[in-house]
């Protein structure tokens, strides 16, 4: 019993690194409709300003601070992947709305380049980020069940990105406008909403948002080049499975993704319950394939 309720912990942690990850490319698929395949290489970007902080501390600050950088690296990751978003946005994905096949081969390709400028710098081995020493150990409920601290703080972590985001698209000026584009682009627009910034806007939380989610992940293992690869599958799944733009549809998901993923590897093995999730999730979109969650919108093209 102990083992299973390790398994559904590590399947919720796992799921909350979908949803952070999800967070920004649902929100920016469900905006501007561009898929966007650079999304992964945002998540590696902060995973290697972390690794850039730890580093920095290591060789340039007192010892006894160590341990404060990964709170450092957080913010910083999220400023970093923010900018280098809103960079691909104005030189790239602005050129390019209303043309999603010709989006997402230009992602793509954005994603290789990036790939390969993360080769030149760091080498191609994966490399380890050190996780502060407040970060070791696990809360001990009884016996054999042990809940590390690294997975509870990813989700606690989760939990607080997921409050600002809600906070920012409901309880904001900004968050009223990135829905009404959301909902209605045109309408938007002709009521004096400049959409071209927003766009820009939101394409750079969501860069940004994906940067802390690789902050997150060097707490579960080395980093590398390929680090978004391994995660921009999940993620596409969390969104379009939960719905496109919708909060709750991107947390439900991502649990139901996470989860899935553990206890299907847990019954038979990693190969086979990928198998398995791809076939449930192909499966549920042939009978709603809207996802769990819709958005409900006035506009024409919805309708059509």
């Amino acid at each position: 019993m102990d083992t299973y309720i390790i398994q559904i912990f590590n399947g919720i942690s796992v799921s909350s690194i979908f949803v952070l990850a999800a967070l920004g490319l649902g929100i920016t698929f469900g905006l501007m409709k561009v898929i966007n395949m650079a999304h992964g290489e945002f998540i590696m970007i902060g995973a290697y300003v972390t690794y850039l902080l730890q580093n920095f501390f290591l060789t340039q600050m007192d010892k006894s601070i160590f341990d404060i950088y990964f709170l450092l690296a957080m913010p910083a990751a999220f400023i970093i992947a923010g900018i280098m978003g809103l960079i691909l946005e104005v030189t790239v994905i602005r050129h390019l709305y209303g043309r999603p096949l010709d989006s997402m081969l230009a992602t793509w390709g954005v994603s290789l380049v990036l790939q390969q400028l993360a080769r030149s710098v760091f080498g191609a081995p994966n490399v380890d980020v050190r996780s502060p020493a407040w970060l070791n150990g696990g809360l001990i409920l009884s016996q054999g069940l042990q809940f590390p601290y690294k997975r509870l703080f990813i989700i606690a972590l989760v939990v607080v990105c997921m409050i600002g985001v809600f906070w920012l698209l409901y309880k904001t000026a900004t968050g009223r406008r990135i829905r009404a584009v959301m909902q209605n682009r045109d309408m938007a627009a002709s009521l004096g909403i400049n959409a071209r910034k927003i766009d820009a806007y939101t394409f750079a939380i969501g860069s940004g948002l994906a940067g802390i989610a690789g902050c997150a992940l060097t707490l579960m293992g080395s980093i590398g080049p390929s680090l978004g690869t391994a995660y921009i599958v999940d993620t596409f799944m969390v969104v379009v499975l939960g719905g496109v733009g919708t909060l709750w549809g991107i947390v439900t998901g991502g649990l139901v993704i996470g989860t899935s993923n553990t206890t299907f590897e847990f019954f038979t093995n990693t190969s086979w319950g990928k198998v398995l999730v791809f076939l449930l999730v192909i499966l549920f979109l042939q009978w709603r394939p809207k996802g769990l969650f819709t958005i409900n919108s006035r506009s024409l093209d919805d309708q059509a």
